[in-house]
This record gives C-alpha cells, structure tokens and sequence, in this order.
C-alpha cells in the first residue's frame, strides 16, 4: 500500500499522542519517520490533509451557527468572495436551493458571532438564515473511503463538553490549527505554551477520554479523495421525534454528520445529515435508505446538493478567544 494511503486509512484517529508520533507511526507501518513526514506533507501540499489536529465537541467553546443567503445569480461569486474574507467563516458553499449560499461562522462568544452575522447581512443587503446549533448526534470522527459513499468509521457521544476552562483556549486553538509537521510537534506546541511536553500530551489525552476532543488525527476532505458528491438533508420532524431521529441517523455509517438546529422564519427544519459520496446516484439512494431506517419517511425533508465550494477550512473557534487574553 502506498504510504499515503496508509496514513489516511490508519491515522484519521487514533494518532499517536507521544513525543514522536511520525516516528511512532512509521514503526508500526514498517517505515522511516522521514518518509512519514515526507507522505505528510505531500498530502498537504495537495490539498487532501487539511491539518492533523482535533475536532472538538460543540459545547467545548465559543459560538457558532450555520447561515444562509437566497444570493441573485449574478451577484452570487462577488457574495461569496465576501463572505469567505469574513474572520471566522470556515465553511462557504453555493447549494442547488433557493437559499443557495451556505456558511459556517464562529466566533468566540454569541456577541461576537451576532455581529459578524449582522456586518455579513448589511453588507449583502439580503435576507439571512441563521441556525444554530442545538444539538450534535455525531461529528465528523472520520470514514472508510473505500466505497461509493463516506462510511463513519465509528459513533460519537451526543452529549456536549463542558466548556474549556480560559487556560486552556491556548491549546485549543493549536489543535484546530494543526500540528507542525516536525518530529517533535509537540514539543514546538509546549515551547509556545511555556508548559512542558508530558503536560501537553497529558492534557491532549484527557480531552480525547472525556468526550473534549471527539478525535485527535488526519483531518482529510472529502472531496479530494474523491468525494465530491456533498449533499445536505434536511429534515422537519415532530418536536417530540427530534432527538429520537437524530440519535437513529446518528447510527447510520453513511451520516458523517447529524445535527439538531433552530428553526427560522420560512424554514422549519431543524434535523440535519451530512452525506458524501463518488456520485449523485450513490448519495441519493443512501439517502432513501437512512431516511426510512431513521423513521423519516413522513417528515417533511429535502436534499441539497453542494454546487460550489467557496471555502472550507477547521473552525477556529479558539484562537479569537485565546488571541483576547
């Protein structure tokens, strides 16, 4: 196997957290760390690895919420560009729908999230969607990309983490940004932090053990690797099936994400999955397929395929937070 392949298939979770993880990883693949680096960075420089670092639970810190914009044809690239500049925008995507422009935006607090969703509809001059999140059923935790659709390659809890405590936004804002591709990354992490290696990496440990972190590894896109079949369900079931469906399409391999979002004026969906796939075709029969096992025959529902992508980075919830001590 190539040894990029291996990185991907292996490391998504999982990564070492010791003080030479490439070394450590090039030994149980039978390799040299150097050319461990090397695969590394290759696959950077291609755009398949976004970063190695961690997903954090949604209630880990800071505010955040899903957007969207009914952007005129011919206006919608000039938005888009706009919108994409704004600090904090880590997802921008043209989608087959009326509400056709869709972004995410963190902030370090709802204050500041309010305002740059404001600053973003003055200057669009166009009505604005917002969503927030209420609850998260599984985030991306990886997937299998050896079949016609991303397959999660495990579940993640529900329950949301405790709020990092303001030392602690330091570290996190690294991990969301990516380790150096050096072979003591770490150690580069605690020099910047002042604090000692075995404090970092015991820190690191201790986020993944209580749900903190959801995952600590390869951080790939989708569509790089083939995936470029993006579609996202949505869904408008009874208030008191929300949590039940959402926990079900949380047990489904092909949702690589299931959330429970607020309602707005004009759009009563509140059930959202992510699902990637080769095609088209692949993606929405996996679609009819998890809505009739997630009990959502019923539910009002729609399936918008991505068109466009403007931007897609790691949210950076932390650093403005860490950047106001």
């Amino acid at each position: 196997m190539d040894l990029r392949d291996a990185l991907i298939d292996g490391w998504q979770r999982g990564f070492p957290l010791v003080r030479e993880p490439f070394a450590a990883i090039a030994d149980r693949l039978g390799a040299r760390e150097v050319d461990v680096l090397r695969a590394c960075t290759r696959l950077h420089e291609d755009g398949v690895l976004g970063r190695i670092g961690g997903l954090f639970g949604a209630g880990a810190g800071g505010a955040g919420a899903l957007a969207a914009l009914a952007v005129p044809r011919e206006r919608l690239a000039d938005v888009a560009a706009r919108v994409s500049a704004r600090p904090g925008v880590n997802h921008n995507y043209e989608r087959e729908h009326r509400w056709n422009l869709w972004f995410v935006v963190h902030a370090a607090d709802a204050e500041a999230l309010a305002r740059t969703l404001d600053a973003i509809g003055h200057e669009a001059a166009l009505p604005m969607l917002r969503l927030p999140m209420r609850r998260a059923y599984r985030i991306d935790l990886g997937f299998d990309r050896r079949g016609a659709v991303a397959n999660a390659v495990t579940t993640t809890r529900g329950e949301a983490p405790a709020p990092l405590a303001e030392a602690d936004w330091p570290l996190a804002a690294r991990v969301e940004a990516g380790l150096p591709l050096v072979p003591r990354p770490f150690d580069t992490w605690a020099a910047e932090l002042g604090q000692p290696p075995a404090a970092v990496l015991g820190r690191l440990r201790f986020w993944l053990l209580d749900g903190t972190l959801r995952r600590f590894g390869l951080v790939v896109r989708h569509h790089e690797l083939g995936f470029d079949a993006n579609a996202m369900a949505v869904f408008a079931p009874p208030e008191e099936c929300i949590d039940a469906c959402g926990a079900a399409l949380a047990r489904e391999s092909g949702v690589t994400l299931a959330y429970r979002r607020e309602c707005a004026p004009g759009w009563p969906y509140t059930l959202y999955a992510m699902l990637h796939g080769r095609d088209r075709t692949s993606v929405r029969a996996l679609a009819a397929e998890v809505i009739e096992r997630s009990g959502l025959s019923n539910a009002p529902h729609e399936l918008l395929f991505s068109v466009r992508r403007f931007k897609q980075t790691g949210a950076r919830r932390f650093r403005a937070m860490a950047d106001a001590l």
